[in-house]
């Protein structure tokens, strides 16, 4: 009779410890992903403010549109690179706070 008492208290605990380490496991996803985002604003906030004191000092047209390229270009490049980062980081996301779940549904059914 204490058998399956001791079996669902068990896989509460199971439960629980999941849950905890799955939570553990979004929380420094996120942040690495906040901090990577806002690096990103700020680099780009950066870069702009850099294009626009070229921009005002230009004396010629070619030159302004060669600097006007040269900033789409390192733009694009760079949204590219930070897409490709932030598609990473959130596969990671999902797959660390997963993780934990992994073994539980094959655990509670052979129990």
């Amino acid at each position: 009779m204490l058998q399956p008492l001791t079996q669902i208290q068990k896989f509460g605990q199971d439960n629980l410890d999941a849950t905890v380490k799955a939570l553990g496991a979004f929380s420094s996803n996120s942040q690495t992903i906040a901090s990577e985002t806002a690096d990103f604003a700020r680099k780009s906030f950066e870069q702009t403010s850099a294009t626009v004191e070229k921009l005002l000092g230009v004396q010629t047209l070619d030159k302004a549109v060669e600097i006007q390229t040269a900033f789409v270009k390192g733009a694009y490049d760079s949204l590219v690179s930070q897409t490709a980062k932030m598609g990473a980081l959130y596969s990671a996301l999902a797959t660390e706070t997963m993780k934990p779940y992994e073994g539980l549904l094959s655990k509670a059914t052979a129990a």
